[in-house]
C-alpha cells in the first residue's frame, strides 16, 4: 500500500490495519499541512467505525505525541500527572497536584478549559488576578522544579496534531469514539514527559460516559495504550452522579479548593477521591511502598497544610497574589446576586441529574456556548444539597451566585428540575467503582 493519505483512508474504511508507518505518516501530514481538513475527517470517519487494536492506538498516540515538543525533565523526584474524563463539581486537581508535590512528586498538569457542560481546571485558575495559565515552557519548567506543581494549559508546541484533530472531530460527529478519545489524551500526556498517569474516568448522569461500563472500555483503553507506550498508568471509574463537590462554578470553585486545603471544609465523597487519586500517583512514582503507606502520606501532607503550603507558593510563581490563601475571597470576584434555591416540597434528595445542574452553571456564565464566549468567573452554584440529604425550608437545593435577577431565577428554575425528591431513604454509590491497573 503507498502512503498517499487517501489510501491510508481506504485501507481503513475497507477494515484493513495500518502499520505504524501508514499513522506516522498521515499525521505527519495532518501537521504539516500535506493532509487536508477533507481527509483528515475522512480518516477520523474510518476509525470511528472500523476501530483501532491496540498497537494502532499505540502507533497513533505516539505519532500525536511526536507531532510537537516533548518534554524531558531533570529533577530529583517522579513526574506525574492525573487526568480526568469531565465533570460537575470536578475540583480535585486543586488540591491533588499540591498535595503529591508536598509528598515528592513533580506535577507538570497541562488542562484543558471547560467542553459542554464540564467545568475546566483552567478557566477555575484563570479567576485568580495575575495567575498566568499559558505561561512559556521555560516558566513552566522552573515552577514545576522550583515549587513541585505547576498547572497551565496546553501550549501551541504540545501535541498540535491532536489540536488540529480534535477541532475536525468536533464538527464532523467523530468525538465519541474511544479509540479516538485515547490518542488526544494519552498524546498529550506523553508530550509533558510523564513518568506516571492516573486516568479519573467518570461516569454517570454528570458524566460523558453515562454508564459503568463504557467508561470501563474507555478507562481499559487508556491504560493499555498509556502502558504500551511506555507510560505507567492506572485508572479508577468514580461516580458522577451529583456534581462531587458541593460547588460548581469557578471563582466557587476555588474558594471550595482553599477551604479544603486549609481545612476549613473537608466533604467525604470529595476527599476520598483525591486521596485515592492521589495515593494511585505515589504509588506508580515508587513514593510509596502500599497503597496504605500512600493514603497515610497524601492524608498527612493535606492535614498537616503541608499541600496549601505548594498550593499557594504555585500560586505567587505563576503570577497570583501571594496572600491568596488567607485573602482568595478578596480577591476573587463575588457574584452580585446570591439566592438559596428552595425545594417545591419537604422532602430526601433521591436522584440529581448532574448534567443539568453542569448545565445550568453554563447558562449562568460560568461556561461556553461557543469556544470564543467570555467566561464569568464569578457565578456558580454552591452549598448543592447531596443525594440522601434532607431539604427543607432551612436546608435549600442550592445557593445560586448570579449576574442578574433574571438569571438566577433561570438558574433556580433548573436546579429545582435537576433534583428528585422524594420521602424514602436514598444513599449515593460509592465514590469509586473499581481500579483498573496496567494487566486490564
Amino acid at each position: 500500500m503507498t502512503l498517499l493519505p487517501q489510501e491510508i483512508i481506504r485501507h481503513k474504511r475497507d477494515g484493513g490495519t495500518l502499520d505504524p508507518a501508514h499513522i506516522e505518516h498521515f499525521i505527519e501530514g495532518l501537521t504539516g499541512g500535506r493532509v487536508t481538513e477533507g481527509q483528515a475527517a475522512s480518516f477520523a470517519m474510518a476509525i470511528f467505525f472500523r476501530g483501532l487494536s491496540v498497537p494502532e492506538r499505540v502507533a497513533l498516540t505516539r505519532a500525536m505525541m511526536n507531532s510537537g515538543t516533548v518534554l524531558t525533565w531533570d529533577l530529583p523526584g517522579p513526574v506525574l500527572d492525573k487526568h480526568s474524563t469531565g465533570g460537575v463539581g470536578d475540583t480535585v486537581s486543586l488540591a491533588l497536584g499540591p498535595a503529591v508535590a508536598a509528598c515528592g512528586g513533580y506535577v507538570p498538569m497541562i488542562s484543558g478549559r471547560g467542553l459542554g457542560h464540564t467545568g475546566g481546571t483552567l478557566d477555575k485558575f484563570d479567576s485568580i488576578p495575575g495567575y498566568v495559565t499559558q505561561p512559556d515552557i521555560d516558566t513552566f519548567r522552573r515552577v514545576t522544579r522550583e515549587v513541585g506543581c505547576a498547572i497551565i494549559g496546553q501550549t501551541a508546541d504540545l501535541a498540535p496534531a491532536d489540536k488540529r484533530l480534535y477541532a475536525i472531530r468536533d464538527v464532523t460527529a467523530t468525538v465519541e469514539s474511544i479509540d479516538l478519545i485515547t490518542a488526544s489524551i494519552l498524546s498529550k500526556k506523553l508530550a509533558a514527559g510523564l513518568q506516571g498517569l492516573v486516568m479519573d474516568v467518570k461516569f454517570g448522569s454528570g458524566a460523558f460516559m453515562d454508564n459503568a461500563g463504557d467508561a470501563r472500555k474507555l478507562a481499559e483503553s487508556l491504560v493499555l495504550v498509556a502502558n504500551g507506550a511506555g507510560l505507567p498508568t492506572s485508572a479508577l471509574l468514580t461516580d458522577m452522579n451529583e456534581s462531587l463537590a458541593s460547588a460548581a462554578g469557578n471563582a466557587v470553585e476555588m474558594i471550595y479548593a482553599v477551604e479544603y486545603l486549609t481545612g476549613r471544609r473537608r466533604e467525604e465523597r470529595f476527599h476520598t477521591v483525591t486521596v485515592e487519586l492521589s495515593a494511585e500517583m505515589l504509588l506508580l512514582g515508587k513514593l510509596a511502598a502500599s497503597i496504605e503507606d500512600a493514603r497515610e502520606k497524601i492524608e498527612h501532607a493535606i492535614a498537616s497544610g503541608k499541600a496549601a503550603e505548594v498550593f499557594q507558593r504555585m500560586v505567587t510563581a505563576l503570577g497570583g497574589p501571594a496572600d491568596f490563601l488567607e485573602k482568595h475571597r478578596t480577591h476573587l470576584q463575588a457574584a452580585p446576586v446570591v439566592r438559596a434555591v428552595h425545594a417545591e416540597r419537604t422532602g430526601i434528595v433521591q436522584k440529581v441529574a448532574a448534567r443539568a445542574i453542569g448545565v445550568a452553571v453554563v447558562a449562568l456564565g460560568g461556561g461556553r456556548t461557543r469556544p470564543q464566549d467570555p467566561i464569568d468567573h464569578a457565578v456558580g452554584l454552591t452549598e448543592l444539597a447531596a443525594i440522601g440529604e434532607t431539604v427543607d425550608a432551612s436546608r435549600p437545593l442550592a445557593i445560586v451566585h448570579a449576574r442578574s435577577e433574571a438569571a438566577a431565577e433561570a438558574a433556580a428554575r433548573a436546579v429545582r428540575a435537576a433534583y428528585t425528591i422524594g420521602d424514602g431513604k436514598a444513599a449515593p454509590g460509592p465514590a469509586i467503582l473499581e481500579r483498573i491497573g496496567a494487566t486490564a
